[in-house]
């Protein structure tokens, strides 16, 4: 069994092994161009296994709804990955740098992904519409930066969703009151350093103020 699979056992999620195989070349795309263009400051193939392939791989079950936004997704993390894993579903590619796009479209023309749109694009000039399932970001910004920016994108139901490695404590005491979240400490196969996932309700505020009675 290979460290993938035995990862995947693991964290109890069963990929087809087209998606396994597909996950394995975006890694090995991904170190051979990284040589050129700095896209990781991981090179040990079994490091971008555990630390990025798993790492995402493990948010999956926590993703909401069909469609989903990758805020500043950089070489594709955890877009790319998650889009792979889930074929049937939509996902948006957003980031600033041009640099790094096109080493995600080169990911998505290679392998031939019809469920990822790629957009080179800074977070605050989307039009403020609120067309997502569920917002996911990987070592983006501050909670409250996240939150404040990317709620607007979220529909009604949605959920954010904000990769971190230890309990952010600070940044959780800063987001708004009345703000609903969870935190989910994640177990990543092969890796001791901590993991956790934030799970915010975007709208959960807007509801709050309105059963007081107040202006939103």
């Amino acid at each position: 069994m290979t460290a993938l699979q035995q990862g995947l056992v693991q964290l109890r999620i069963d990929l087809s092994e087209q998606v396994q195989s597909q996950l394995l070349q975006f890694s090995e795309m991904l170190q051979r161009w990284n040589q050129v263009y700095n896209l990781t400051a991981l090179h040990n193939p079994l490091d971008i296994l555990v630390k990025h392939l798993l790492d995402c791989v493990a948010v999956l079950p926590y993703l909401h709804g069909r469609r989903i936004l990758d805020v500043g997704t950089g070489a594709g993390l955890p877009g790319l990955v998650l889009a792979i894993a889930q074929p049937e579903w939509e996902f948006v590619l957003l980031d600033s740098q041009a640099k790094k796009l096109r080493f995600v479209t080169q990911v998505v023309l290679s392998l031939q992904l019809k469920n990822v749109q790629v957009v080179h694009q800074r977070l605050e000039q989307l039009n403020p519409h609120p067309d997502f399932n569920t917002v996911i970001c990987r070592a983006y910004s501050s909670l409250s930066d996240f939150y404040q920016q990317s709620y607007v994108l979220c529909k009604p139901k949605g959920r954010l969703l904000a990769m971190k490695g230890i309990y952010p404590q600070a940044e959780l005491e800063n987001l708004p009151a009345g703000l609903l979240f969870e935190v989910v400490q994640l177990h990543i196969p092969f890796l001791e350093a901590q993991r956790h996932l934030v799970i915010i309700s975007p709208h959960s505020e807007e509801i709050l103020l309105s059963r007081h009675g107040e202006t939103i």
